[in-house]
């Protein structure tokens, strides 16, 4: 496929990268734990669980902890797909090289069953201990991920973790939602904390992460755009993004020890976009092999800035006036 800037992507699936196929050897119970990328699960299944706990209380507790399993099989499950169809360009960048599959640990077509069972599985568990809702939810977010992310967004345009994003953005109203059984304005605000979040998450990681895109051929922003556009856009959603933490506070789920702890963790996040930003301005910072590392104390304050934020939210919650959103 071809991407714009004239990098090209494999058009190949997994089972057609150099070195997999049938003669994988079958891995292990840890080789199908990291197929289920247990870092990334973990992030996803504490907003799920926050969204669940914030909205008006309505499952029994054994099923509200169904449900969060539910949340955590349904990541783990797009997750081990997304390696089964990107084996082939994991196998080209350092970050991802040993990853089961491409290391020859895992049979493709095993890893690629592992995850269509596990996502039926959660979706009609979900369906049968919450409501119909949160299970077309959980439906819709595999889905999302996996066709729309992982089979086109992520090899054919600059703005796949704008788009692609919302994958990752659905867990809290998803357990909102088995909990309520539907989705008002307080989970969709929610949702779109963390949608705006991904993008200078993931971007600060594509720029110290440069080389290893462009030589798999995925069309990040910093490969097709350029570094200095990347820190430009990087500033942009990280302005754009502080306020929406506040907004819980102004729709009356947290109360104002959360509003306070939220700005001052909004405005370092930004004061972070714009050091990655200044760092742009040092000589050879355009270059491929530049340390980046503004870039790298942003990815890694991005994610403590969302674990931080989203229990806050648990700590400081206030009682939720049902119906008022």
């Amino acid at each position: 496929m071809s991407a714009d800037g004239g990098y090209e992507a494999t058009l190949n699936p997994a089972l057609d990268a150099p070195g997999l196929g049938a003669s994988a050897a079958s891995g292990g119970v840890a080789d199908f734990v990291a197929l289920l990328k247990p870092r990334v699960m973990s992030l996803v299944v504490f907003t799920g669980l926050v969204g669940l706990m914030l909205a008006p209380p309505s499952l029994h507790p054994f099923e509200a902890a169904v449900a969060v399993v539910c949340i955590a099989v349904a990541a783990g499950a797009a997750g081990a797909i997304n390696m089964w169809y990107d084996a082939d360009i994991d196998a080209l960048m350092r970050r991802t090289a040993t990853r089961p599959i491409p290391a020859g640990r895992v049979d493709p077509s095993e890893a690629l069953a592992f995850g269509v069972v596990l996502s039926i599985a959660s979706v009609v568990t979900m369906i049968l201990a919450t409501n119909l809702v949160a299970g077309a939810l959980l439906a819709g977010s595999i889905a999302f991920y996996v066709f729309i992310y992982t089979m086109w967004l992520k090899r054919s345009t600059p703005q796949n973790i704008v788009i692609g994003g919302a994958a990752g953005a659905f867990p809290p109203m998803i357990g909102w939602a088995a909990a309520t059984g539907d989705v008002t304005l307080a989970p969709i605000v929610l949702f779109a904390i963390v949608f705006m979040w991904t993008p200078p998450h993931f971007w600060a990681l594509a720029l110290f992460g440069c080389r290893d895109y462009a030589k798999a051929g995925v069309p990040m922003l910093p490969v097709v755009a350029g570094k200095p556009e990347t820190r430009r856009q990087i500033v942009i959603y990280s302005v754009l993004m502080a306020p929406l933490g506040v907004a819980p506070y102004a729709l009356g789920l947290v109360g104002p020890i959360y509003a306070a702890a939220a700005t001052v963790l909004g405005l370092v996040f930004v004061a972070g976009a714009f050091a990655v930003w200044r760092d742009g301005k040092a000589e050879g910072a355009d270059a491929p092999d530049f340390a980046e590392p503004a870039a790298r104390r942003l990815f890694g304050y991005s994610i403590v800035y969302l674990f931080l934020l989203f229990g806050l939210m648990i700590f400081d919650r206030v009682p939720y006036a049902g119906g008022a959103f």
